[in-house]
């Protein structure tokens, strides 16, 4: 098997805490029932022809502004008031960066091996995530679904990457939190790591690196 040359990241729920938690977190400081916040974005997602409710965000199809606009309109039908004005700054408020995720990146890094970031990302989060986790000194590259045209887990979006990292498919592992993610990359040759927790994950790219001769 060839070494292992390449890790790249997600953000969302590998980054950051999981998907899950920062939800729970937004309705409990916004005092919104989850189901009923989950209905208004589904019936909203639906008009966008999609299953997927972030495709209608970071593709993007819609603006955060008018996205959220419908979000509100859906729950004052069912009699609730959210009283968000902006999103991003409402999801991102309190949220933290995974630290000992970024310091096993940071020491893949150091020990040579390219490092980059691949994710579905919304716009107007861009300068929320840039604060989380200063791409700079972090990545080699990062890839935004709503800055290349792709999304995973579209095989384009794993081509660029490729070409853009110079390491091809069989040589990179990619890290998410979503199964169809990592199977979109599996597909293309890709290692994938489905990210369940980061001991998890730091213990499954140990053992990658390890078996493969690369950093540990």
């Amino acid at each position: 098997m060839p070494d292992v040359k390449a890790v790249w990241t997600d953000f969302g729920g590998v980054l950051t805490p999981p998907i899950a938690v920062t939800l729970q977190t937004f309705c409990q400081k916004w005092e919104v029932d989850r189901n009923a916040l989950m209905a208004a974005v589904w019936a909203v997602t639906q008009r966008y022809d999609t299953t997927d409710v972030m495709l209608p965000l970071d593709t993007p199809l819609v603006s955060e502004q008018e996205w959220l606009g419908q979000v509100k309109a859906e729950l004052l039908a069912n009699g609730i008031s959210l009283a968000v004005d902006s999103f991003a700054d409402a999801w991102f408020g309190g949220r933290e960066a995974n630290a000992a995720w970024l310091a096993r990146l940071r020491r893949a890094r150091a020990d040579g091996l390219f490092v980059g970031m691949l994710s579905n990302m919304v716009p107007s989060w861009d300068a929320h995530w840039r604060a989380m986790v200063p791409p700079d000194e972090l990545f080699d590259d990062v890839l935004l679904s709503y800055q290349v045209g792709f999304r995973k887990p579209a095989k384009e979006i794993f081509d660029l990457a490729v070409l853009r990292s110079g390491v091809p498919a069989a040589q990179s592992v990619f890290v998410d939190d979503l199964e169809a993610n990592c199977a979109g990359a599996r597909a293309q040759g890709w290692r994938a790591i489905q990210f369940t927790d980061t001991d998890q994950a730091i213990a499954r790219l140990d053992e990658l690196l390890g078996t493969t001769g690369g950093a540990t």
